[in-house]
């Protein structure tokens, strides 16, 4: 079983930047696929980033140069920093591990971008 906590998710202005950090647990992070997902109330969860074991990253148009998704292996973290936030990028922004078809969820942390 994979323990999965994110944090760092708040209150910001229009244009403001956060970043959000994931923790995983596992001696076997380095394997890891993790990707950050969102979901804003009354729609369906999707997919903002990821980035694979070898490094590679891939992200949703809407947010492509604005967020930068990295990640840390020797701590198990996974990072998204959010840049040039609006009001649509507001929801739950869940972090997920997938190793090989498995896959770990953690519980979210709340975003919010208004005035």
């Amino acid at each position: 079983q994979v323990q999965v906590v994110e944090s760092g998710g708040g209150l910001v202005q229009p244009g403001g930047s956060l970043r959000l950090s994931c923790a995983a647990s596992g001696n076997i992070f380095s394997l890891y696929t993790m990707t950050w997902y969102r979901q804003a109330p009354g729609q369906q969860r999707e997919l903002v980033a990821n980035i694979t074991s070898g490094g590679g990253r891939n992200y949703v148009d809407s947010v492509k140069g604005r967020f930068i998704i990295s990640r840390d292996n020797a701590k198990n973290m996974v990072y998204l920093q959010m840049n040039s936030l609006k009001p649509e990028d507001t929801g739950v922004y869940y972090c997920n591990v997938d190793f090989y078809g498995q896959t770990y969820w953690g519980q979210g942390t709340q975003v919010t971008v208004s005035q």
